[in-house]
């Protein structure tokens, strides 16, 4: 990949051109020549751009809806946004955690293979601390969690699993099962350390907490989904078909909605005294005329205009 210079490099590549420093034509003789690119053999790149790009759409879909439903569960402002995707090794991943942090096994039937849900402690505290009546905020010490402690999280976790399904589901039915819980990354060696893993971190805030939460799919669970994660795949595979079934529960559905209809009987401008020395039997003056028609607004948007009758003495 070429370097990119910045302002400063150019200039001072400039002076050195006009003061004969380095001499152009060895330069365009040195781009002649064929570069080298340099190729790492343990981290081999089997993931192309599209299918990169895919992935982070997929998990900013997660992202989106996974922050809702937290916001409704914890009762508080909850946002989430994708911070990277990138490829690595397992063991590259495990010596990035810190020891504790709640790293979460998820076993996915469709995939038939595991993937890790992990996040800092700090988030798991302040949710926690929300779920028994805190705040969420504060300052959280660095230790292992508890039984009771687990087992809250644990359910939360759970209620990631929908919202997980429905990102994936234009590529496959995920389908999550919750495995168990560690807390020391050396403790989660359920593949080989030198195996590629695709790495998704997210940002997560909580009321005043924020941290970083992480979902690592190994390649071998990715790898039968590759096709899939084309771009032309996946935007194909977005639209959706629906069928006359869902057209008439989809009327049905809009049938019983509820939506406010107002009449606007007209307007008036009075002065604040005027305004506080109202009393019972006033009338205020509107700008309507009578045979003018009234305004009949569905929701915020005027839609009739109409004149005022009787039916029924009503």
């Amino acid at each position: 990949m070429a370097e990119i210079l910045n302002q400063n490099e150019i200039d001072a590549l400039l002076r050195a051109l006009s003061a004969g420093e380095i001499d152009a034509e060895a330069v365009k003789k040195e781009e002649k020549k064929k570069t080298v690119k340099p190729y790492d053999f343990r981290r081999p790149n089997k993931i192309a751009k599209d299918q990169m790009r895919t992935l982070v759409m997929l998990h900013e879909n997660f992202s989106r809806r996974l922050g809702t439903s937290l916001s409704a569960y914890l009762r508080t402002m909850v946002q989430m946004e994708v911070a990277s995707v990138d490829h690595m090794t397992y063991e590259e991943f495990t010596r990035s955690l810190s020891n504790p942090t709640v790293i979460n096994v998820l076993f996915t039937k469709r995939l038939e293979g595991n993937i890790i849900l992990e996040f800092t402690p700090n988030l798991a505290f302040a949710i926690i601390d929300r779920l028994l009546g805190g705040s969420g905020g504060g300052d959280y010490t660095a230790r292992e969690l508890t039984e009771i402690e687990q087992r809250v999280i644990r359910q939360v976790v759970t209620r990631f699993f929908p919202s997980m399904s429905e990102a994936w589901g234009n590529v496959v039915n995920l389908d999550p099962e919750y495995v168990e819980m560690e807390t020391n990354p050396l403790f989660t060696q359920f593949i080989p350390p030198s195996d590629m893993v695709i790495l998704v971190t997210m940002h997560l805030k909580i009321a005043e907490t924020s941290g970083l939460m992480n979902l690592c799919y190994p390649f071998t669970v990715l790898e039968p989904l590759l096709p899939r994660l084309s771009a032309q795949s996946w935007f194909g595979s977005s639209r959706k078909n629906f069928t006359p079934e869902a057209f008439e529960t989809l009327k049905t559905r809009l049938k019983e909605a509820e939506i406010p209809v107002k009449v606007e009987l007209g307007t008036a401008s009075i002065s604040i005294r005027e305004l506080l020395n109202l009393s019972k039997g006033d009338a205020i003056k509107l700008d309507q005329e009578i045979k003018t028609p009234l305004t009949v607004r569905i929701g915020e948007e005027t839609k009739y205009a109409g004149f005022p009758g009787l039916s029924k003495n009503n």
